[in-house]
């Protein structure tokens, strides 16, 4: 686990050139998966265009670097749409407000920690009047550019410290009869009667444009979906319903696939 300030401005190293490529200089957050998507790179000689390295790309992440198996990780983020969507909804966590799905104003985000293997947002470090609580990421219910909406029970959900979202203290029985109602809550779909919003303009225009660029390609490997299973098999010329796929499976696939594909 590392906490978001521990990876941001370390240096990148290519393990197979054994050099830096440039350093973090911001963590892409994907709102719809809770999880860091892409690294953004800080390059003196790139100043045009914006590099990113797809989370799935790390090989590691330790104390003084972040490590990729080449540099051929790095993308360049004006040739894949739909991730630099993402990177231009700028959701950032830290100096966030809180706030339940009921109105109630809980608090500002100080700091969010991230499983360093998976990328997944693990929790986030709550400033609650002048103490600081952490709350684990499955009371979240909506990572937004201004507000982060929780479930409303989760004032009651805190946590005395962060270690405890990798290692969670064990209940007693009476905990689990007085907290009973609650584990039946969380079984319950959080965004249930939540109503969603249909895609705006500029999305799907994003969507667009990245069918009209992978439309007719060949796959050069095997694609491996979100699931762990194979999506696309080398060879596959891509059709619009194979790109459509890809894209609701989400951004890290849609960039596996613009890497290995060949008019």
């Amino acid at each position: 686990m590392k906490k978001s300030t521990e990876i941001v401005s370390l240096p990148i190293i290519s393990i197979s050139e054994g050099q830096q490529v440039g350093k973090v200089k911001s963590l892409v957050i994907n709102p719809d998966k809770g999880s860091i998507d892409f690294l953004t790179i800080e390059h003196e000689d790139w100043q045009v265009s914006v590099k990113a390295i797809p989370y799935k790309k790390v090989v590691g992440i330790g104390e003084y670097a972040v490590t990729v198996e080449s540099d051929s990780a790095v993308i360049d983020l004006n040739e894949i749409p739909i991730a630099n969507q993402l990177v231009n909804k700028k959701i950032k966590i830290t100096n966030t407000k809180v706030m339940t799905r009921k109105g109630e104003l809980l608090g500002e985000v100080t700091e969010y920690f991230v499983d360093d293997e998976t990328g997944n947002i693990l929790g986030v470090l709550l400033n609650v009047t002048n103490r600081e609580v952490t709350l684990a990421s499955d009371s979240i219910l909506t990572y937004g550019k201004d507000i982060i909406i929780v479930k409303e029970d989760a004032s009651s959900l805190y946590l005395e410290s962060a270690d405890q979202l990798i290692h969670p203290v064990p209940a007693t029985d009476d905990v689990i009869g007085s907290f009973a109602g609650d584990v039946v809550k969380s079984q319950v779909d959080p965004f249930e009667g939540l109503t969603l919003l249909d895609e705006d303009d500029e999305v799907k225009a994003l969507k667009e444009k990245q069918v009209e660029i992978l439309l007719g390609k060949t796959v050069i490997k095997d694609i491996v979906g979100s699931d762990g299973q194979v999506l696309f098999t080398e060879g596959t010329v891509l059709t619009e319903d194979d790109i459509l796929t890809a894209l609701e499976d989400g951004p890290s696939v849609v960039v596996e696939l613009s890497m290995h594909v060949e008019a």
